[in-house]
C-alpha cells in the first residue's frame, strides 16, 4: 500500500488491526475473539482490505464518491459473518459518511446508507437510533419507485423496517408500563404495515394493539383491534391467528366480567387446537377454561378441562407442562372432593358419616349411593371383627 501511495489506506488498515486488537483483550480470554486469528494473521481478509480500500483512496481523491461508496459497501458484504459483523459495521458506517457527499442520484445511496445503519442499531440494541435512521430512510423513499434487488420497493422496504421497530419499542415501553406512549407507538407501527400492504403485518400490527389496550385497561378498544386482527387471519387463512385472537378476546371478556361470551370464545380456540394439532395452544385452553370453571365452582367441568390439558400435556412430552397440569388437576379433583365432604359435614347425620368414614378408609373418589356406602362400612368393619 505504501508503495503505491495508499498512505490513507494504510493507515486505516492499521487503524482496524488496532481496533480488532482492542476487543480482544476488553473481551478478555474464553471469549470467543479471543480464540480468533488477529486480522493480520488471515492473509484472505488483508487481500480484500487492501484491494477495496486502495480503489475507494483512488475514488475519493478524483471525487468519484460513487465509487467510493461502492467499494465501502462491497467491503462490508466482505465481513458478514456473525464474527466479522464489528468490520461490517465499521463500513456500513463509513459507507454513511460517504453518501452524504453523493449529489447525483436523487438520494438513492443516502436512503440505503440509512437503512444499513438502522440495521446496525437495531442488532446492538439501541431501537432509538434504529428508528432514527429508519426513518429518514422512508423520507427519502416516499414518492420513489427505487427497487432492491428481490423486486421490492426501497419504500415498502422502508415501511416494514419502521414497523418491526416501532413494535420493538413498544415491547420495551410496555415493560417499563408506559402503556399511552406504548400505543401511540404500536399506532405508528400499524400506519406502517398498513402503507406497505403487507397483511401479515397488518394483522401483527392489529394483535399487538389490541394487546396494549387491554393492558392499559381500554377493554372495549381492546376489543375493537383484536376482532381486527380476527377477520384480518381469517383472510389470510390463519389459523394459529384465529386460535390466538379467540384466546386475546377471552382474555379481555374476562376482565370485563362477560365470561359466558369468553367460554364460547374459548371452545373455538380449542377446537381449532384440535383440528390443526395445535397441542401447545390446546393445552393454554384446556388450562383457561379449567380456570375459569374452577373460579365459577363448577368443579366437575373444571377437572374436566385440566385432565384434557393433562392428556395433551403428555402428548407433546413436555414434563415441566406435564407437572404444571397435574397441579391443576390436583386442584380441581381437591375442589371437587371438598364439596361432598363439606356437605356430609354439615349435614351430621348417620349418613353422611358413613359416606366420611367409608371414603377415609378406601381414599377413592366419594361415594354416590348412601346405601353402597353403608354396604362397604359394614362390610370393612366385618372383615375387622373376623380378621
Amino acid at each position: 500500500m505504501l508503495r503505491q501511495g495508499y498512505h490513507k489506506s494504510f493507515a486505516e488498515l492499521f487503524t482496524l488491526i488496532e481496533r480488532w486488537n482492542a476487543l480482544r483483550e476488553a473481551s478478555g480470554p474464553g471469549s470467543a475473539i479471543w480464540l480468533q486469528k488477529s486480522l493480520e494473521e488471515q492473509p484472505d481478509k488483508l487481500d480484500q482490505l487492501h484491494h477495496f480500500l486502495t480503489r475507494a483512496e483512488a475514488a475519493q481523491r478524483s471525487e468519484y464518491y460513487e465509487e467510493m461508496y461502492l467499494n465501502q459497501l462491497n467491503l462490508a458484504y466482505c465481513f458478514n459473518k456473525s464474527e466479522d459483523r464489528w468490520l461490517r459495521n465499521y463500513f456500513y458506517e463509513q459507507c454513511y459518511k460517504t453518501a452524504q457527499l453523493i449529489k447525483i442520484d436523487g438520494g438513492r445511496k443516502e436512503a440505503d446508507a440509512h437503512s444499513n445503519m438502522g440495521l446496525v442499531y437495531e442488532e446492538q440494541g439501541q431501537f432509538l437510533k434504529a428508528a432514527e435512521h429508519y426513518e429518514a430512510f422512508y423520507h427519502l423513499t416516499v414518492g420513489r419507485i427505487w427497487k432492491d434487488e428481490t423486486g421490492r420497493t426501497l419504500n415498502a422496504l422502508a415501511c416494514e423496517h419502521l414497523w418491526r421497530i416501532y413494535t420493538l419499542l413498544a415491547d420495551k415501553m410496555l415493560q417499563n408500563k408506559e402503556h399511552q406512549q406504548a400505543i401511540k407507538t404500536l399506532i405508528k407501527a400499524f400506519e406502517m404495515a398498513t402503507e406497505a400492504g403487507n397483511r401479515n403485518m397488518e394483522a401483527d400490527a392489529a394483535f399487538c394493539l389490541g394487546l396494549a389496550y387491554h393492558s392499559a385497561g381500554e377493554e372495549d378498544t381492546a376489543i375493537l383491534k383484536l376482532n381486527a386482527y380476527l377477520e384480518l387471519s381469517k383472510i389470510l387463512g390463519d389459523y394459529v391467528g384465529i386460535g390466538r385472537a379467540y384466546q386475546a378476546l377471552a382474555q379481555v371478556l374476562v376482565s370485563l366480567g362477560e365470561v359466558d361470551e369468553a367460554i364460547t370464545y374459548l371452545e373455538k380456540f380449542m377446537n381449532i387446537a384440535k383440528n390443526i394439532q395445535l397441542t401447545h395452544s390446546l393445552v393454554d385452553a384446556c388450562t383457561f377454561l379449567g380456570n375459569i370453571y374452577n373460579e365459577r365452582g363448577n368443579y366437575s367441568k373444571a377437572c374436566e378441562y385440566f385432565d384434557q390439558a393433562f392428556c395433551a400435556a403428555n402428548v407433546l412430552g413436555d414434563l415441566p407442562l406435564v407437572n404444571e397440569t397435574k397441579v391443576y388437576c390436583g386442584i380441581g379433583k381437591a375442589h371437587n372432593m371438598m364439596v361432598k365432604v363439606n356437605s356430609h359435614t354439615e349435614a351430621a347425620d348417620h349418613v353422611g358419616i358413613e359416606y366420611l368414614l367409608t371414603w377415609k378408609e378406601n381414599r377413592s373418589d366419594m361415594c354416590t349411593d348412601a346405601l353402597t356406602a353403608d354396604l362397604i362400612h359394614t362390610d370393612s368393619r366385618a372383615g375387622c371383627y373376623f380378621s
